[in-house]
């Protein structure tokens, strides 16, 4: 009797493990997300932003935007107030927001400043576009007047990725998806004035 069944269960087995050991999906947005380095210099009474941003690039990312697919590239800046005995006060928090897109007809890729007015860019590769998007050189942020001398302060970065506009088509097919949106750990230093 179990002879008969031997088989059968073998097959079955055979069937529901190939199926189990197949290599899992990996999400759209893989690969490195890091703030690499970061820093505030002063010049002229203001804080200015230096920061350089890793982001990912892989063929899902290409092929989302060939077709039709939008990014958004945030860059969440935090200034707090340190504090001994009590949580720290948060002085200035700012959220630098950066697009992009593949445009078809020029087969270019194309990075837009949501944060300063909507400034475009043009890039022949995706890799130039996201070297663009991953530098912010003499970004300003604070005036050193809104900030007390005697006082201490931390900068913390944290960088984002995440699905924005789509098609009307890619509309329809990706509205179940969560796997369009990452963000980075903090990076944060100590202000030095």
């Amino acid at each position: 009797m179990y002879l008969r069944r031997a088989p059968v269960l073998l097959l079955l087995l055979a069937t529901f493990g190939a199926g189990s050991v197949s290599p899992a999906r990996a999400d759209a947005l893989d690969g490195v997300l890091e703030v690499r380095s970061a820093y505030v210099s002063v010049e002229q009474g203001a804080l200015l932003l230096f920061a350089r941003v890793a982001y990912p690039v892989n063929d899902d990312i290409r092929a989302a935007l060939k077709d039709g697919l939008t990014l958004s590239f945030d860059l969440d800046v935090v200034i707090n107030r340190e504090r001994r005995f009590w949580m720290d006060e948060t002085v200035w928090e700012y959220q630098l927001r950066r697009e992009l897109s593949y445009h078809a007809v020029s087969d270019r890729y194309l990075t837009r400043d949501v944060s300063a007015g909507n400034e475009q860019h043009s890039y022949a590769s995706l890799e130039e576009a996201l070297e663009a998007l991953g530098t912010v050189d003499a970004y300003p942020i604070l005036t050193t007047s809104q900030l007390s001398p005697n006082r201490q302060y931390r900068v913390s970065l944290r960088a984002g990725v995440r699905r924005g506009r789509l098609s009307d088509t890619l509309r329809v097919l990706l509205f179940w998806t969560d796997d369009w949106h990452r963000e980075s750990e903090w990076f944060s230093w100590s202000l030095q004035r």
